[in-house]
């Protein structure tokens, strides 16, 4: 028994001497690639640097710059809104989506194609889309409603306030990702289950309620983490419509590190970044909090 015990113990270690030669690579290209540049970040987010010169520090003057700025602060209010938006709104018209596809009604395969299709499309290209879209002189919004009323006017990208929800438009119905990661978890759910409930008499709201919707849970939280950190990271849209104007109204943090990348602040835009770190995981704290996702579904 000892003797084959012992043999045992010796492949696995020569098992996981295999293992760690295989990682190897991957370890490498992380550390080099992701780790260095990170700690990087974090190290140069204290000091005051041009890209050029070496890096002085300065202590957590850089925070203080960003937290005492009106322009950081409001970044911040927008950020906020887009995040209640994109949890509420953005991620519950995928999931609407998910259901809908899920049930297979008359046409779905028509609501497919129009709902995947836009999708497909990158944001900046929306992004100019929607430009055009909402264009005064040309676009289709405004020549419509001046059907009704001839002298209608707004710049929705550069008047206060309509920016805001202009911009909220070029990726509040981009929830393709919410979709598909829902749409997964529905297929997934046993059929037996589902009998089960319709044998006790429950109606199909009440195995939506009571049964697909909980079992989708961790989809659903999945989907609230893509959204928000995705508004976390937003720059395309935002930069190619209202650069974020009117006066500070659709301003971002990607927006502040990128202008101050321009002006040679580098310290000062890795500062902008380790917030925006730190706010990744707050919400993917708050999210695996909220929905549980570490809890066991079935």
């Amino acid at each position: 028994m000892k003797a084959g015990k012992s043999n045992s113990t010796g492949l696995e270690r020569r098992n996981y001497k295999w293992c760690y030669l295989f990682l190897l690579p991957s370890l490498l290209i992380f550390l080099l690639f992701y780790l260095s540049p990170i700690l990087t970040v974090i190290a140069t987010s204290f000091t005051k640097w041009d890209g050029f010169n070496k890096p002085v520090f300065i202590g957590l003057k850089n925070y203080m710059d960003l937290f005492h700025s009106k322009t950081f602060l409001i970044s911040l209010k927008n950020l906020l809104a887009w995040s209640v938006i994109a949890a509420t709104l953005h991620v519950g018209f995928g999931v609407l989506m998910a259901f809908i596809l899920y049930a297979k009604p008359k046409g779905w395969k028509f609501t497919r194609v129009v709902f995947m299709v836009p999708n497909v499309i990158s944001a900046a290209a929306w992004a100019m889309i929607y430009k055009f879209i909402f264009n005064d002189d040309m676009g289709i919004l405004n020549n419509l409603i001046r059907r009704f009323h001839p002298d209608f006017h707004v710049q929705w990208f550069f008047q206060s306030p309509y920016a805001f929800w202009a911009v909220t438009c070029t990726w509040i119905f981009y929830a393709v990702i919410v979709t598909l990661i829902v749409l997964n978890d529905l297929m997934a759910v046993p059929e037996e289950v589902m009998e089960a409930a319709r044998v006790d008499g429950a109606t199909s709201w009440q195995l939506t309620r009571h049964i697909m919707l909980p079992l989708c849970r961790n989809a659903i939280g999945t989907g609230v983490i893509c959204s928000i950190t995705s508004r976390i990271a937003m720059y395309e849209q935002i930069r190619l419509t209202t650069a974020g104007g009117p006066g500070d109204d659709t301003m971002n943090i990607p927006l502040i590190l990128v202008n101050s990348i321009s002006d040679m602040k580098y310290g000062y835009a890795n500062a902008n970044g380790m917030v925006m770190f730190a706010l990744g995981l707050i919400i993917l704290a708050a999210v695996n909090y909220i929905f549980r996702m570490n809890d066991s579904i079935y």
